[in-house]
């Protein structure tokens, strides 16, 4: 009776090694969807463990919910796992799931904003890498009232949002995502570049305008400085700039050819009907464009043609400039 009462005490004994040792298992052995490779997870704000862990085990990621609770109570972290988009490892056990959703080290994805991007470049970006919605980047872009938050007198954020590789992270709101592109341009605009631009007659927003245009228009920077020399000696002149990105972004033709109805469309934007500079930028400048506005070089050129697919060739007289159209267009027919 003795040996039968041991054995009988000894059941739930050997009940709670095995649970223990299964648990172990569970916590330890990575599950059959990481053996073939790394997985994606979202994890919402405001869920109990209990919820991320059954999110995670339909994610194919972990076990057993209850497992990683007990890991999580265990170490003290059951409330503060962090929400977010996380790259769970190939070969990740519970515990290494765990300690990454501790450690809220989410997921960067570089979005890159290229020199003479535009707001809508960037916005069909944010949508395609799921950051943010397309439309609602866009017309953020042009909300006077969000614009005034950033001190930005200007008709929208074109130009203000300065071309970079930028690392964001899901659930950053469109207003901050905007906000920090906004900010790398002040920091990279310098105070003497805005006096140099003041000297010649421009605010930030006539040196943005500027500089788009020139980075809009060349493919080379070693003809910046000849392209907004270009310009430079038009607006002295009051001849109208005649330059076909802004017609582009006037008709919303984004680097695409036009036709003759596009460059008698009447727009603001559109510098072959009207003087002067437009109202804002067209695009986003680098640094070269900008230093480019404000450094034009000493000559006397009013007209520029495309040679090939990188150079122009640039004309002081209109003479000299339809001779130079008709050789170049001629040599692009054949």
């Amino acid at each position: 009776m003795a040996r039968r009462a041991n054995r009988l005490r000894l059941i739930p004994l050997l009940a709670v090694v095995g649970l223990t040792a299964l648990g172990a298992w569970q916590a330890l052995a990575p599950t059959p969807d990481l053996r073939g490779g790394p997985r994606r997870v979202d994890i919402p704000a405001n869920e109990g463990v209990l919820a991320i862990g059954y999110l995670l085990e339909e994610a194919g990621v972990i076990r057993s919910p209850l497992t990683l609770a007990a890991l999580a109570a265990l170490r003290g972290t059951a409330r503060h796992l962090r929400a977010g988009e996380y790259e769970i490892p190939q070969n990740a056990s519970t515990l290494q799931v765990l300690r990454l959703i501790e450690s809220g080290k989410v997921m960067q994805h570089a979005v890159l904003l290229r020199e003479g991007g535009s707001v809508l470049e960037l916005a069909h970006t944010l949508d395609r890498e799921r950051l943010a919605a397309a439309p609602d980047i866009i017309r953020l872009a042009h909300d006077r009232g969000f614009l005034r938050t950033l001190g930005i007198d200007a008709p929208s954020l074109e130009g203000y949002l300065f071309p970079d590789t930028y690392l964001l992270v899901r659930g950053l709101t469109p207003q901050e995502i905007l906000a920090r592109m906004v900010h790398r341009l002040r920091t990279k605009v310098t105070p003497r570049m805005l006096d140099e631009a003041r000297e010649r007659g421009l605010d930030l927003n006539g040196l943005l305008t500027l500089a788009s245009i020139v980075e809009r228009e060349a493919v080379i920077r070693d003809e910046m400085p000849l392209i907004s020399a270009v310009f430079w000696n038009r607006l002295r002149l009051d001849m109208p700039l005649q330059a076909d990105p802004t017609v582009q972004y006037a008709v919303g033709k984004d680097r695409q050819g036009l036709t003759r109805a596009d460059l008698l469309a009447d727009d603001p934007y559109n510098t072959y009907r009207r003087p002067g500079l437009p109202p804002g930028p067209i695009a986003s400048p680098g640094l070269a464009a900008v230093e480019a506005a404000l450094h034009p070089a000493a000559v006397r050129y009013l007209y520029f043609v495309s040679m090939d697919d990188r150079r122009h060739f640039f004309s002081s007289t209109i003479e000299e400039h339809n001779a130079a159209v008709a050789r170049y267009r001629l040599a692009r027919a054949r």
